[in-house]
């Protein structure tokens, strides 16, 4: 595995970032703020923010952002894995569409999307720096980091997630105790890509990567792997 899709699964893993814009109200000077954030299936990054917000009064005069991420249950920040991405920030125009994938992950965002000030803007990477931990930092090859079928992938999601949650439960709640010790009753899958699946469980969503990255003509073979897998 490359550092390019070592740094897509931890953009992929976490939920919330840093959001850096570049401040209208002060000339230009670096403006912070957490904000959710949602991988889709490309690698761009997905928030729902509103009119009304600092940053996107600034996104509006400067579509030029940043967001970093990490693992935030993890204490040890400084030899944990990182991710910066640096890109351009646009309006959605199909904001019904990314609005059924993003509230399978933040539910609780409902409310803010169903007010008229709140929209989806578009983070598209230019770049994108990696820290794996001491000693491995690199700027991403972002042809590496491109999923060539992510097209086809939001084609075929919505089937993939039926038929996984129609069928496989115990699984999910046997992986959710494996890789992450969590003992659930029950448990389903909010999104599959080509890096692996989210399942949501008691308000949180908890990832569970493939070994290896699938292509949409092996991703069949790659969820029956994972969700048979023994520990």
């Amino acid at each position: 595995m490359n550092n390019a899709q070592e740094a897509r699964r931890i953009l992929r893993a976490h939920r919330y970032g840093a959001l850096s814009t570049l401040s209208k109200k002060f000339d230009g000077y670096p403006f912070g703020s957490i904000t959710p954030y949602l991988t889709d299936h490309d690698g761009s990054l997905l928030i729902l923010i509103s009119t009304l917000a600092e940053h996107t009064k600034n996104i509006q005069n400067d579509p030029r952002v940043s967001l970093i991420t990490h693992d935030q249950r993890d204490p040890h920040i400084q030899t944990q894995g990182r991710v910066t991405v640096v890109g351009d920030a646009q309006p959605e125009p199909e904001r019904e569409k990314a609005g059924q994938r993003y509230l399978r992950y933040f539910p609780e965002a409902q409310t803010y999307f169903a007010m008229h000030d709140f929209s989806f803007y578009r983070i598209r990477p230019v770049a994108i720096r990696y820290i794996g931990g001491f000693g491995r930092i690199h700027w991403v090859n972002m042809n590496n980091y491109a999923v060539a079928d992510a097209e086809a992938f939001v084609q075929q999601e919505d089937a993939l997630l039926a038929e996984v949650n129609a069928r496989s439960s115990n699984a999910l709640c046997r992986l959710l105790q494996q890789r992450h010790g969590i003992s659930a009753m029950e448990a389903h899958a909010v999104g599959i890509d080509c890096d692996g699946l989210d399942v949501y469980h008691a308000e949180q969503t908890w990832r569970l990567d493939f070994p290896e990255t699938a292509g949409i003509e092996s991703i069949t073979e790659s969820l029956a792997q994972l969700l048979t897998a023994t520990p």
